[in-house]
């Protein structure tokens, strides 16, 4: 599903005011995580000044921080530009700028604030998370390409790998990490009750989906693809990945947006439709 145009990652954090609260309500806080970012994305995507259309968003909740303390945030992966209200125009954002994350962080926030206030936990919600700045980060990422990878494994990994853990002794465990601000290893040692507790807060409701599409990347709208596929293809592109905090360079994968080429007369290939599965039927 990626396009051949740059892409960046956008990311919505939840304040740490908030985080006891979703704590004990994970999926209605997580459920709101996903869709009210989504639509304050979408709704400054809309703005003529930036991109002035629809904009495609692959969303991956992540609720751990590496030393496994409770960070829910959600990583958005957008291609750099959107769909006109045709439907089918391609409209490009301008270089390494997406939307303006200061303006988006306060939709973000007040957005929350609405939806939440209709949930009997808005009380417990201290009065101050709707004064302070909430975190939103956006990031060009070249083709988008080698952030994929990073989020692939937060699909089906769990808050720690086996191979992490390097000691169980006493009635404690030991494990190590990497710091976020220096990328040093570090090592922590936790009582085995807290160390339960710090991986079991991460269990995800049962039934969550944790892995949504928004835009004209949801699956209602997919179809699209082809048709902005033909455009860009035909337009001259300069996408490289570049090097970001959340990017893994340990190998340099090509791009799968490669030409295809003829095997009978050796000519350019171009994609006219595509052809859906179909069920098997009974034996």
């Amino acid at each position: 599903m990626l396009l051949p145009v740059p892409h960046f990652m956008l990311t919505f954090t939840l304040p740490s005011e908030l985080r006891s609260v979703a704590r004990s309500h994970q999926k209605l806080i997580y459920d709101l995580l996903f869709r009210i970012s989504a639509a304050a994305a979408q709704h400054l995507a809309r703005d003529s000044r930036f991109v002035g259309g629809q904009i495609g968003m692959v969303g991956v909740l992540h609720t751990w921080g590496r030393n496994l303390s409770y960070h829910p945030h959600v990583h958005y992966l957008v291609p750099a530009g959107g769909v006109a209200a045709d439907g089918q125009t391609w409209l490009p954002c301008r270089k390494n700028f997406l939307i303006p994350v200061k303006a988006l962080s306060r939709i973000f926030r007040a957005k929350f604030r609405d939806a939440l206030r209709k949930m009997d936990c808005f009380a417990h919600v201290p009065a101050s998370v709707w004064k302070q700045e909430w975190v939103v980060h956006c990031q060009p990422v070249g083709s988008g390409f080698k952030a994929l990878k990073y989020l692939a494994p937060y699909i089906f990994r769990v808050a720690i790998s086996n191979n992490r853990i390097l000691k169980l002794a006493d009635g404690k465990v030991t494990f190590r990490y990497r710091a976020s601000d220096t990328g040093k290893t570090r090592f922590c040692t936790l009582a085995a009750e807290e160390f339960i507790r710090r991986f079991l807060q991460h269990v995800l409701p049962k039934g969550f989906v944790k892995v949504r599409y928004y835009g004209f990347l949801s699956s209602g709208l997919r179809q699209r693809l082809a048709v902005l596929r033909q455009q860009l293809d035909a337009l001259p592109t300069d996408v490289t990945d570049t090097d970001t905090q959340i990017a893994d360079h340990s190998t340099d994968t090509p791009s799968p947006h490669h030409a295809v080429l003829c095997s009978s007369c050796g000519q350019l290939m171009q994609r006219r439709s595509i052809i859906r599965p179909r069920a098997r039927c009974p034996p």
